[in-house]
């Protein structure tokens, strides 16, 4: 629990959860002089069920109940997600600060053989643990043998060494922040592989309550940010999303308008459809919500509706 001067921050403790918190952890400290920040490391439901897909054990949500749970319980002031991670609706009784600075969007494409996805032979093997990847991999290369691929950075990237899979496919962003930039080989391209909603971004979670934590935490919110991941989010509301729904969305601001991308595929890359809105930044959630609804009448509802929806 806080004391007026200090703060608790509950984290995964994989490598990039580490790394991600101690840097929140550091920039709080540099805003406020003589704060004090302490990181209380978790093991969540998430971390420890890796021998199933997360479509099928409850969702991206067991990443982060038990940090919630600890800030409940009070041994904990807030607790820093990627945003991506994040439910895309959060439980009553918590708030989120977006984090103004968001790293690189797009999936990387890594392998030790292979120079490029184009490169990859056909029947190569590559491994994801997202839907929405595995949904583009099967409708841009169909001749591809697309595998599940569980576990934090550091694992995956060993089980690619140990020769598992001919290439993986991860978030730039988690790469870039644990320094393992060497290992990309290739950004994939958005006209191709739109990202997660909110990916590259990270986000501040606290007790609604805490006006107090929310005054500490002012100082990373910035408006262009919170404005693109505001659609993306709104766009997954809309759709119901979770992992069960292969669906991606991008908003950029062009021109001091705020334009966002987004798709909804099958699982087996059959069917995809694909479009844009764009508009006012003030109205970001409105965007979000008309672009899914654009997408749903040009045929995403058709695809929705043939999905297993196991886990909301």
């Amino acid at each position: 629990m806080s004391t007026a001067q200090t703060l608790t921050l509950a984290t995964r403790e994989s490598r990039l959860a580490l790394a991600q918190s101690e840097w929140v952890a550091a920039q709080l400290r540099a805003f406020h002089p003589g704060l004090t920040v302490n990181l209380l490391g978790m093991t969540t439901q998430g971390d420890q069920i890796l021998d199933k897909p997360l479509n099928q054990i409850g969702g991206k949500g067991l990443f982060i109940k038990e940090l919630e749970v600890a800030m409940t319980e009070g041994r904990a002031d807030l607790a820093v997600h990627s945003m991506k991670d994040v439910p895309m609706v959060l439980p009553e009784g918590f708030a989120l600060v977006v984090v103004g600075a968001r790293e690189e969007v797009r999936d990387a494409f890594v392998s030790n053989r292979h120079a490029s996805l184009e490169a990859l032979p056909r029947g190569a093997v590559v491994g994801t643990s997202s839907l929405r990847r595995m949904s583009l991999l099967r409708h841009q290369r169909p001749d591809l043998a697309i595998e599940s691929l569980r576990g934090n950075v550091n694992t995956r990237l060993r089980k690619l060494d140990d020769g598992h899979y001919d290439a993986i496919i991860l978030a730039a962003a988690g790469l870039r922040r644990l320094g393992l930039e060497g290992r990309i080989r290739a950004l994939l391209p958005l006209e191709q592989f739109l990202p997660a909603i909110a990916q590259g971004a990270l986000g501040i979670e606290y007790p609604a309550a805490r006006t107090d934590v929310a005054a500490w935490l002012a100082p990373f919110a910035q408006a262009d940010t919170t404005a693109l991941v505001t659609a993306e989010r709104a766009f997954g509301r809309a759709l119901l999303a979770s992992c069960d729904v292969p669906l991606g969305a991008l908003a950029r601001m062009a021109g001091g308008r705020l334009l966002i991308e987004g798709f909804i595929a099958s699982p087996d890359g059959a069917a995809l459809v694909r479009d844009r809105v764009e508009g006012d930044a003030q109205a970001a959630a409105e965007l979000g919500h008309a672009l899914a609804t654009k997408l749903l009448d040009a045929g995403g509802r058709a695809i929705l509706d043939a999905l297993p929806r196991a886990h909301g």
